[in-house]
């Protein structure tokens, strides 16, 4: 199997013509023995927080950052639960993360030792045609993954921690990182605006912001949204934000329900009371919703059938949340998906899509350099939105394996938490103080 996927991925390759990657996810330490704390992959539902040697500077473009905050991102559990193929003993995860500049290559001149600054989670090149157009997420040129070529005719940008599939750069759930094109995936931040509100422009802020404005909610428009985890929620403020007049969160999670509740006053469905969620939708908004968002997981199937084909591996993805959008909206509706699907799916409902000229809009990877600047000075700065409502948790980055375990679990309350190193520094002020999981967790046993 193995040397088919090979031959497969390198006849898409010579399809393709090759495509040069100006970077590359070579790990080097720096040779005097000094090792930090990061969280690494060993197997399903086995991750681990070791000692790894500290990255250096291997290509003049990289810039050096020690992490002062990082996170656990729902697209990680992908990763943790081995379901993305490409993972290798010892890879570093992570991909939202932020800190201080402590090397810089010698061709990087944007920034300096001692700044703070937010990392995008994909690392573009700032030169070829995606990256001229402000779409870094479909970098051509920082992914060498020519099995990503086969599966989907095209690589997108390298991500951090997120497999070989996306370049096999190590990940941010550390107390350093070397991060490739520092000039082009760093956002200074300026003094004066706390870690917390800022660390999440790496992924979930500027990813909810883009799934809202890509698939094009209007003043007035009623939105559904499938999925009330971090991204979900930040979608739900988004749509507020961008005049929807109604929005209608789905989940069944009680305490995530809860919170979207309270924190942004939307109406909500539990899904293991109103089974038939179209029904419901149709019941609460007759004629069909302007706009459904998927930011629900695709790796837990609902239906016996979909069980049964996950199983047997007939399936990597599922369409049962895809579906459910494309049936509840009105006719000429809009269905973005933001939620991390990685390959194929059975029974996607196409003569829906189809006859009632349905627009189902992939979001992508979400071009955070596109946005960041935006969300920052116009949004986060003048308090219009605020990343901090989302924050339940604060742990030290010894607790990042049970943490994972917690968060597969939807335990505890638990919705985003910021994960603290040796360089962080103390919490800002609303925001939640250092505990240890085994505090507030049961069974967390990693």
């Amino acid at each position: 199997m193995q040397r088919l996927q090979q031959v497969v991925s390198n006849a898409a390759q010579n399809a393709m013509g090759t495509v040069p990657t100006v970077v590359q996810p070579e790990y080097k330490g720096r040779g005097d023995g000094s090792t930090m704390k990061a969280l690494a992959w060993f197997g399903p539902q086995d991750v681990r927080v070791i000692d790894a040697p500290v990255p250096d500077i291997t290509e003049p473009d990289d810039v050096i950052v020690k992490v002062t905050g990082t996170t656990v991102c729902g697209s990680d559990l992908h990763l943790y639960h081995g379901e993305v193929a490409t993972l290798q003993k010892g890879d570093i995860l992570g991909h939202e993360f932020m800190g201080v500049v402590e090397k810089i290559g010698p061709n990087v001149t944007t920034v300096q030792p001692g700044q703070r600054v937010v990392a995008s989670f994909m690392i573009a090149c700032g030169q070829c045609g995606y990256c001229k157009q402000k779409l870094s997420s479909f970098c051509d040129r920082t992914n060498p993954s020519t099995l990503m070529n086969a599966m989907y005719g095209h690589r997108i940008a390298g991500i951090f921690g997120y497999s070989h599939l996306t370049g096999g750069f190590a990940g941010g759930q550390a107390e350093y990182v070397r991060v490739p094109k520092g000039a082009v995936n760093l956002l200074p931040v300026p003094d004066g605006v706390p870690d917390e509100k800022v660390i999440y422009l790496s992924d979930v802020v500027g990813t909810s912001f883009h799934n809202v404005v890509d698939t094009g909610v209007q003043e007035g428009d009623v939105v559904a949204v499938w999925g009330l985890g971090p991204i979900g929620q930040c979608v739900v403020k988004w749509a507020q934000i961008f005049g929807a007049k109604r929005v209608i969160g789905i989940d069944n999670v009680p305490y995530r329900l809860n919170f979207a509740a309270e924190k942004s006053g939307i109406e909500t469905i539990n899904f293991s009371e109103h089974t038939d969620v179209v029904k419901r939708l149709q019941e609460l908004v007759p004629g069909g919703i302007d706009v459904g968002l998927h930011c629900a997981t695709f790796r837990e199937p609902k239906t016996m059938l979909h069980k049964i084909e996950k199983a047997l591996m007939l399936e990597q993805d599922v369409p049962e949340i895809l579906n459910e959008a494309v049936m509840a909206v009105k006719k000429g509706g809009r269905v973005g998906i933001i939620s991390d699907y990685i390959g194929y799916a059975n029974h996607v409902n196409i003569g829906a899509i189809m006859e009632k000229g349905v627009r189902v809009i992939g979001n992508g990877q979400a071009p955070i350099q596109k946005y960041w600047d935006t969300i920052l000075n116009e949004y986060i700065i003048p308090g219009k939105f605020d990343p901090t409502f989302m924050i339940t948790h604060r742990v030290p980055i010894e607790d990042t394996a049970k943490l994972y375990k917690v968060f597969d679990a939807r335990r505890a309350g638990l919705l985003k938490t910021f994960v603290e190193t040796r360089f962080s520094n103390p919490p800002a002020e609303g925001c939640p103080s250092l505990t240890r999981v085994d505090e507030w967790a049961e069974d967390t046993k990693a």
